[in-house]
């Protein structure tokens, strides 16, 4: 169960108790008490770079939009044109205010014509929940929150799909008759594929948050453990790591990906994320789209905008250290959102929102760590791109 009895208290995952069996140090994340790291941050990185890990991401948010009009009702709901999503891929998107700022952003999975599978951030669960059954109104859909009832598990490496393909997993054909994938090495980057291991039901997706080739398993909770347990058997001899949300989170800066609470919040546009491009088109009707279409043709020249830098040396750049464009500046320029020394590149490694006249590549800025402003570039996302 993965609600605590106490709602006054972090809530669990299904797989808690494997944690600690295992050694696991948590940390409480979107309400949820999660392992932060099982050994070093830095082995379980390098594992997922050089081999594979396997991580808990149980806290995710997961809910069933099922329904003739489920197509209809995700173009609305969210910023994307969910419409061509053909059954079997996934799309990344966006759930828009109205005013366009962002309340989360989504994976959706079309599972089949009539069912589509919607993943949300832990920490926003409740605003997605509310915003989606809203949204619904007026269409033949039925939004189902399948948080409580889901345990969700990435495996994720250059050996991850011959750790998968050494299980006992099998892809099936879906609810709707779809046929299957020949083997999980078919399963092409952001798909999806009903798949079983025994008489357990699994999703298998080719999806993930770390910049390498990986898989995220969705189950029923009470199978979590068998499944969790049946990973790390095949992948003993394979250089698997249990990883945590420590390395989780260096990965995804690298690979230059944006956390929701550092590089998305409420009060930013997709514009100033470089999401512009996930966006519907201009002249697209979806909750947000006034406002996007006006900043589309009227852009706040002044509104800051997400970019990369990279330092020297080997004091990183933290959430919330100010930016100058020169080392002589009273006012700051922009802000740290997310930073930390790369462990795969060797050196410092931000994303910060700056003024617009200080985002140019190649540009030169100026960070105080800890009271020194050091000098850092300004670089194309992402940092990190593996090796095809």
């Amino acid at each position: 169960m993965s609600v605590s009895a106490d709602p006054s208290s972090p809530r669990v995952s299904p797989l808690d108790a494997v944690h600690r069996e295992a050694g696991a140090a948590f940390t409480e994340f979107g309400g949820w008490r999660m392992p932060v790291r099982y050994s070093s941050d830095l082995a379980e990185h390098k594992a997922v770079r050089m081999a594979a890990g396997l991580f808990d991401i149980s806290h995710m948010a997961e809910f069933d939009v099922n329904g003739p009009e489920s197509a209809a009702f995700l173009d609305n709901a969210c910023a994307g044109v969910i419409s061509a999503v053909t059954p079997g891929r996934a799309k990344y998107s966006l759930l828009l205010a109205a005013d366009g700022g962002i309340i989360d952003d989504l994976i959706i999975y079309a599972r089949d014509p009539e069912q589509w599978l919607v993943v949300a951030n832990a920490a926003n669960h409740d605003a997605v929940a509310l915003a989606l059954t809203e949204r619904s109104r007026g269409f033949a859909v039925q939004v189902t929150d399948r948080t409580d009832d889901t345990a969700m598990l990435a495996l994720q490496g250059p050996r991850a799909l011959d750790i998968l393909q050494s299980t006992d997993i099998s892809p099936v054909a879906s609810a709707a008759g779809r046929e299957p994938v020949g083997s999980f090495a078919q399963l092409r980057y952001y798909s999806g594929q009903d798949a079983v291991w025994g008489d357990i039901p699994l999703f298998v997706a080719r999806t993930g948050y770390t910049g390498e080739d990986g898989f995220e398993l969705y189950m029923p909770v009470e199978a979590a453990e068998q499944v969790w347990r049946g990973l790390v058997a095949a992948g003993a001899d394979r250089g698997l790591a249990l990883c945590g949300l420590a390395c989780r989170d260096t990965l995804r800066l690298e690979a230059g990906m944006p956390l929701y609470g550092h590089e998305l919040t409420r009060e930013t546009l997709p514009r100033q994320a470089g999401l512009a491009r996930v966006v519907a088109p201009e002249g697209s009707v979806y909750v947000g789209s006034t406002a996007i279409d006006a900043d589309r043709a009227h852009p706040d020249p002044d509104r800051p905008v997400l970019v990369g830098l990279t330092g020297m040396g080997r004091r990183a750049a933290r959430a919330g250290y100010e930016v100058y464009a020169t080392p002589e500046d009273a006012d700051p320029a922009g802000t740290i959102t997310s930073g930390a020394l790369s462990p795969t590149l060797g050196h410092p490694i931000a994303m910060a929102y700056v003024a617009p006249a200080s985002a140019q590549e190649g540009e030169t800025v100026w960070v105080d760590v800890r009271g020194t402003r050091q000098p850092m570039s300004v670089t194309a996302l992402p940092f990190y791109t593996r090796p095809r």
